[in-house]
Protein backbone atom coordinates (compact mmCIF):
# COMPACT_ATOMS: atom_id res chain seq x y z
CA UNK A 1 0.00 0.00 0.00
CA UNK A 2 1.37 3.43 -1.05
CA UNK A 3 1.93 5.66 2.03
CA UNK A 4 0.00 9.49 2.16
CA UNK A 5 0.23 11.87 4.40
CA UNK A 6 -1.19 10.89 7.48
CA UNK A 7 -3.34 12.36 10.78
CA UNK A 8 -3.90 10.65 13.95
CA UNK A 9 -6.39 10.14 16.70
CA UNK A 10 -5.81 12.61 19.45
CA UNK A 11 -4.63 11.04 22.66
CA UNK A 12 -6.16 13.58 25.28
CA UNK A 13 -4.78 14.07 29.07
CA UNK A 14 -6.74 15.05 31.91
CA UNK A 15 -4.82 17.53 33.73
CA UNK A 16 -5.29 19.27 36.93
CA UNK A 17 -4.39 22.43 35.31
CA UNK A 18 -6.42 21.97 31.90
CA UNK A 19 -9.42 23.52 30.60
CA UNK A 20 -11.62 23.46 28.08
CA UNK A 21 -9.50 24.82 24.56
CA UNK A 22 -9.24 21.44 23.23
CA UNK A 23 -12.63 20.60 22.50
CA UNK A 24 -13.91 24.52 22.17
CA UNK A 25 -11.01 25.92 19.76
CA UNK A 26 -9.43 22.65 18.06
CA UNK A 27 -12.63 20.36 17.92
CA UNK A 28 -10.73 17.84 20.07
CA UNK A 29 -12.70 15.04 22.07
CA UNK A 30 -14.74 16.32 25.34
CA UNK A 31 -13.35 14.24 28.16
CA UNK A 32 -15.54 15.26 30.81
CA UNK A 33 -13.00 16.97 33.01
CA UNK A 34 -10.46 19.55 32.59
CA UNK A 35 -8.23 18.96 29.74
CA UNK A 36 -4.42 19.74 29.05
CA UNK A 37 -2.97 17.94 26.99
CA UNK A 38 -3.64 16.51 22.86
CA UNK A 39 -0.64 14.22 22.18
CA UNK A 40 -1.25 14.44 18.42
CA UNK A 41 1.93 12.12 17.60
CA UNK A 42 3.36 9.74 19.99
CA UNK A 43 5.59 6.63 20.26
CA UNK A 44 5.55 6.15 24.01
CA UNK A 45 4.63 3.28 25.34
CA UNK A 46 0.84 3.01 26.33
CA UNK A 47 -0.08 5.91 24.28
CA UNK A 48 0.51 4.62 20.52
CA UNK A 49 -1.11 7.22 18.13
CA UNK A 50 -3.06 5.29 15.76
CA UNK A 51 -4.10 6.45 11.98
CA UNK A 52 -7.18 8.44 11.64
CA UNK A 53 -7.64 9.06 7.78
CA UNK A 54 -7.33 6.98 4.66
CA UNK A 55 -6.73 3.53 3.92
CA UNK A 56 -4.62 2.72 6.64
CA UNK A 57 -6.67 4.55 9.54
CA UNK A 58 -6.62 1.79 12.69
CA UNK A 59 -3.45 1.19 12.57
CA UNK A 60 -1.02 2.47 15.59
CA UNK A 61 2.60 3.92 14.90
CA UNK A 62 4.53 1.19 16.12
CA UNK A 63 2.92 -0.85 12.90
CA UNK A 64 3.40 1.62 10.89
CA UNK A 65 7.17 1.48 11.59
CA UNK A 66 7.14 -2.17 11.71
CA UNK A 67 5.86 -2.36 8.16
CA UNK A 68 7.28 0.51 6.31
CA UNK A 69 10.69 1.18 7.98
CA UNK A 70 12.37 3.71 6.30
CA UNK A 71 9.73 5.06 3.70
CA UNK A 72 8.01 6.02 6.63
CA UNK A 73 10.57 8.19 9.31
CA UNK A 74 13.60 8.30 6.59
CA UNK A 75 17.23 5.98 6.48
CA UNK A 76 19.27 8.43 8.81
CA UNK A 77 16.22 7.91 11.56
CA UNK A 78 16.19 4.61 10.89
CA UNK A 79 19.98 4.54 11.58
CA UNK A 80 20.01 6.64 14.65
CA UNK A 81 16.95 5.58 16.25
CA UNK A 82 16.00 2.46 15.20
CA UNK A 83 11.90 1.70 15.24
CA UNK A 84 11.43 4.36 18.08
CA UNK A 85 9.20 7.19 16.91
CA UNK A 86 12.13 9.69 18.44
CA UNK A 87 10.06 12.98 18.88
CA UNK A 88 6.52 13.56 20.74
CA UNK A 89 4.01 16.08 19.68
CA UNK A 90 1.42 18.15 21.60
CA UNK A 91 -0.74 20.96 21.81
CA UNK A 92 -1.18 21.98 25.72
CA UNK A 93 -4.04 24.16 26.77
CA UNK A 94 -2.66 25.81 30.48
CA UNK A 95 -5.96 27.21 31.89
CA UNK A 96 -4.24 27.00 35.33
CA UNK A 97 -0.47 27.22 36.16
CA UNK A 98 1.56 24.32 35.27
CA UNK A 99 3.38 22.78 38.02
CA UNK A 100 7.44 24.17 38.69
CA UNK A 101 9.60 20.87 37.06
CA UNK A 102 12.83 20.08 35.32
CA UNK A 103 13.46 17.29 33.00
CA UNK A 104 16.77 14.98 33.11
CA UNK A 105 19.04 15.25 29.74
CA UNK A 106 19.60 11.75 28.19
CA UNK A 107 22.48 10.70 30.31
CA UNK A 108 20.70 10.92 33.66
CA UNK A 109 17.69 9.48 31.93
CA UNK A 110 19.16 6.46 30.92
CA UNK A 111 21.02 6.08 33.87
CA UNK A 112 17.90 6.31 36.20
CA UNK A 113 15.01 5.32 33.71
CA UNK A 114 16.52 3.60 31.06
CA UNK A 115 15.03 6.24 28.43
CA UNK A 116 15.57 9.73 26.78
CA UNK A 117 15.46 12.97 28.26
CA UNK A 118 13.73 15.58 27.89
CA UNK A 119 14.57 18.95 25.40
CA UNK A 120 11.74 20.58 24.38
CA UNK A 121 10.19 23.82 22.46
CA UNK A 122 7.26 25.87 22.66
CA UNK A 123 5.56 28.03 20.28
CA UNK A 124 2.65 30.22 22.09
CA UNK A 125 -0.44 29.99 20.00
CA UNK A 126 -2.81 32.17 22.19
CA UNK A 127 -1.97 33.92 25.50
CA UNK A 128 -4.28 35.93 27.76
CA UNK A 129 -3.11 39.44 28.78
CA UNK A 130 -0.40 39.27 31.43
CA UNK A 131 0.25 35.56 30.73
CA UNK A 132 3.82 34.32 31.53
CA UNK A 133 6.08 31.95 31.46
CA UNK A 134 8.51 30.90 34.20
CA UNK A 135 11.84 29.80 32.61
CA UNK A 136 15.27 29.40 34.61
CA UNK A 137 16.87 31.26 37.12
CA UNK A 138 16.90 35.39 37.28
CA UNK A 139 20.89 34.50 38.27
CA UNK A 140 23.45 31.69 38.95
CA UNK A 141 22.23 29.99 42.19
CA UNK A 142 24.05 27.39 43.98
CA UNK A 143 22.34 23.79 44.78
CA UNK A 144 22.08 24.98 48.61
CA UNK A 145 20.39 28.46 48.39
CA UNK A 146 17.94 26.96 45.83
CA UNK A 147 17.21 24.50 48.53
CA UNK A 148 16.83 26.82 50.90
CA UNK A 149 13.89 28.81 48.73
CA UNK A 150 12.23 25.92 47.84
CA UNK A 151 12.36 24.79 51.45
CA UNK A 152 11.00 28.13 52.32
CA UNK A 153 8.61 28.89 49.51
CA UNK A 154 9.97 31.67 47.98
CA UNK A 155 11.51 29.45 44.67
CA UNK A 156 9.03 32.14 42.05
CA UNK A 157 10.88 34.73 43.85
CA UNK A 158 14.40 33.86 42.49
CA UNK A 159 13.12 32.12 39.09
CA UNK A 160 12.45 34.08 35.58
CA UNK A 161 9.59 35.58 34.51
CA UNK A 162 8.69 35.50 31.19
CA UNK A 163 5.43 37.48 28.86
CA UNK A 164 4.18 36.14 26.32
CA UNK A 165 2.60 36.88 22.83
CA UNK A 166 1.28 35.04 19.98
CA UNK A 167 3.96 33.64 17.94
CA UNK A 168 6.68 33.87 21.24
CA UNK A 169 8.42 30.39 20.65
CA UNK A 170 11.07 28.90 23.32
CA UNK A 171 13.55 26.17 22.85
CA UNK A 172 13.83 24.75 26.47
CA UNK A 173 16.56 22.68 27.40
CA UNK A 174 16.95 19.87 29.34
CA UNK A 175 17.92 20.80 32.67
CA UNK A 176 16.10 23.84 33.05
CA UNK A 177 13.41 24.68 35.44
CA UNK A 178 10.04 26.19 33.88
CA UNK A 179 6.35 26.15 33.80
CA UNK A 180 3.57 27.23 31.82
CA UNK A 181 1.62 29.94 33.52
CA UNK A 182 -2.33 30.15 33.07
CA UNK A 183 -4.11 31.53 30.55
CA UNK A 184 -1.80 29.96 27.74
CA UNK A 185 -2.74 27.22 24.64
CA UNK A 186 0.64 26.31 22.80
CA UNK A 187 2.57 23.46 20.57
CA UNK A 188 4.90 21.55 21.46
CA UNK A 189 7.58 20.08 20.35
CA UNK A 190 9.76 17.58 22.33
CA UNK A 191 11.96 14.08 22.44
CA UNK A 192 9.46 10.64 22.99
CA UNK A 193 9.90 10.91 26.95
CA UNK A 194 7.71 11.46 29.51
CA UNK A 195 9.80 12.16 32.24
CA UNK A 196 9.24 15.05 34.90
CA UNK A 197 10.69 15.97 37.81
CA UNK A 198 8.14 17.93 39.60
CA UNK A 199 9.47 20.30 42.25
CA UNK A 200 6.89 22.86 43.46
CA UNK A 201 2.82 22.48 42.68
CA UNK A 202 1.46 26.04 44.78
CA UNK A 203 0.15 23.74 47.26
CA UNK A 204 -2.81 22.94 45.51
CA UNK A 205 -4.86 19.88 45.98
CA UNK A 206 -6.82 17.28 43.49
CA UNK A 207 -10.65 16.54 43.36
CA UNK A 208 -9.85 14.37 46.14
CA UNK A 209 -7.98 16.70 48.14
CA UNK A 210 -4.54 15.13 47.44
CA UNK A 211 -1.33 16.81 46.34
CA UNK A 212 0.41 15.62 43.49
CA UNK A 213 3.77 14.42 44.17
CA UNK A 214 6.93 15.95 44.08
CA UNK A 215 10.29 15.10 42.69
CA UNK A 216 12.45 17.30 45.15
CA UNK A 217 15.78 14.72 45.76
CA UNK A 218 15.43 13.74 41.92
CA UNK A 219 15.16 16.94 40.31
CA UNK A 220 18.32 17.86 42.14
CA UNK A 221 21.04 16.39 40.22
CA UNK A 222 18.65 17.63 36.97
CA UNK A 223 18.57 20.93 37.34
CA UNK A 224 20.92 23.32 35.88
CA UNK A 225 21.48 26.28 38.36
CA UNK A 226 21.83 29.15 35.65
CA UNK A 227 19.56 31.62 33.72
CA UNK A 228 17.94 30.32 30.72
CA UNK A 229 19.44 32.90 28.70
CA UNK A 230 18.99 31.52 25.09
CA UNK A 231 15.47 30.09 25.81
CA UNK A 232 13.40 32.75 23.91
CA UNK A 233 13.82 32.09 19.80
CA UNK A 234 14.04 35.44 17.37
CA UNK A 235 12.66 35.33 14.06
CA UNK A 236 11.47 36.67 11.00
CA UNK A 237 8.52 35.01 9.18
CA UNK A 238 8.25 34.98 4.92
CA UNK A 239 5.55 34.35 3.47
CA UNK A 240 5.05 30.72 1.52
CA UNK A 241 8.80 30.13 2.87
CA UNK A 242 10.12 28.11 5.67
CA UNK A 243 11.88 30.11 8.54
CA UNK A 244 14.33 28.13 11.28
CA UNK A 245 12.72 28.37 14.79
CA UNK A 246 14.50 25.71 16.59
CA UNK A 247 17.65 23.52 14.90
CA UNK A 248 19.03 21.10 17.63
CA UNK A 249 19.99 17.60 17.80
CA UNK A 250 16.83 16.27 18.81
CA UNK A 251 14.31 18.31 15.91
CA UNK A 252 14.20 21.01 13.32
CA UNK A 253 11.37 23.06 13.37
CA UNK A 254 10.68 25.67 10.81
CA UNK A 255 7.73 27.93 10.77
CA UNK A 256 5.89 28.28 7.65
CA UNK A 257 3.14 31.05 6.65
CA UNK A 258 1.19 29.64 4.02
CA UNK A 259 -0.46 32.51 1.46
CA UNK A 260 -2.09 30.93 -1.72
CA UNK A 261 -0.05 27.87 -3.16
CA UNK A 262 3.33 26.42 -2.33
CA UNK A 263 5.10 23.20 -3.41
CA UNK A 264 6.78 22.03 -0.45
CA UNK A 265 9.99 19.76 -1.72
CA UNK A 266 10.62 17.13 0.18
CA UNK A 267 13.10 15.25 -1.89
CA UNK A 268 16.47 16.34 -0.55
CA UNK A 269 15.06 15.12 3.47
CA UNK A 270 15.95 11.63 4.47
CA UNK A 271 13.29 12.10 6.95
CA UNK A 272 9.39 12.42 7.35
CA UNK A 273 8.30 16.12 7.92
CA UNK A 274 5.32 16.82 10.51
CA UNK A 275 3.06 19.67 9.56
CA UNK A 276 1.23 20.99 13.00
CA UNK A 277 -0.87 23.98 12.03
CA UNK A 278 -1.33 27.07 14.39
CA UNK A 279 -3.39 29.28 13.00
CA UNK A 280 -6.63 29.18 10.27
CA UNK A 281 -6.35 26.32 7.45
CA UNK A 282 -3.95 24.47 5.24
CA UNK A 283 -4.93 21.97 2.46
CA UNK A 284 -2.57 19.49 1.95
CA UNK A 285 -2.44 17.68 -1.68
CA UNK A 286 -0.38 14.43 -2.32
CA UNK A 287 -1.64 12.77 -6.03
CA UNK A 288 -4.77 11.86 -4.90
CA UNK A 289 -5.38 12.51 -1.57
CA UNK A 290 -6.19 16.21 0.16
CA UNK A 291 -6.18 16.81 3.74
CA UNK A 292 -7.34 20.00 5.24
CA UNK A 293 -5.51 20.91 8.34
CA UNK A 294 -7.52 22.90 11.02
CA UNK A 295 -5.75 25.15 13.74
CA UNK A 296 -5.03 22.59 16.20
CA UNK A 297 -4.54 19.54 13.84
CA UNK A 298 -1.47 18.00 12.57
CA UNK A 299 -0.08 15.48 9.96
CA UNK A 300 2.33 13.42 9.51
CA UNK A 301 4.27 12.97 5.65
CA UNK A 302 6.16 9.95 4.99
CA UNK A 303 9.80 10.37 4.10
CA UNK A 304 9.47 8.92 1.02
CA UNK A 305 7.12 11.36 -0.10
CA UNK A 306 9.03 14.03 -2.22
CA UNK A 307 6.40 17.00 -3.05
CA UNK A 308 3.03 17.94 -1.36
CA UNK A 309 1.30 21.20 -2.35
CA UNK A 310 -0.17 23.23 -0.10
CA UNK A 311 -3.12 25.88 -0.50
CA UNK A 312 -4.90 28.09 1.84
CA UNK A 313 -4.33 30.93 4.29
CA UNK A 314 -2.48 29.84 7.28
CA UNK A 315 0.36 28.90 9.52
CA UNK A 316 2.34 25.72 10.12
CA UNK A 317 5.12 24.12 12.30
CA UNK A 318 7.10 22.10 10.25
CA UNK A 319 9.35 19.42 11.92
CA UNK A 320 12.06 16.97 10.40
CA UNK A 321 14.97 15.31 11.80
Amino acid sequence: MNLYPLTFEPIIKARIWGGDALSRIFNKPDIGEPAGESWELSGVEGDISVVANGPLQGRDLNQLIKEYGKELLGSNVIREFGSEFPILIKFIDAQRDLSVQVHPDDVLAKERHGGKGKTEMWYIMQSEPNARLLLGFDKAYTQAQYETHLTNKTLLDILHHEAVEKGSTYFIKAGTVHAIGAGIVLAEIQQTSDITYRVYDFDRVDSKGMTRELHTELALDAIEYEPATDARVTYEKRKNQSTPLVHSPYFKTNILPVDGSVTLDLSARDSFTILMCVEAEVIVEFEAHTLKLAAGTTCLIPASLAVVSLKGQGELLEIIL
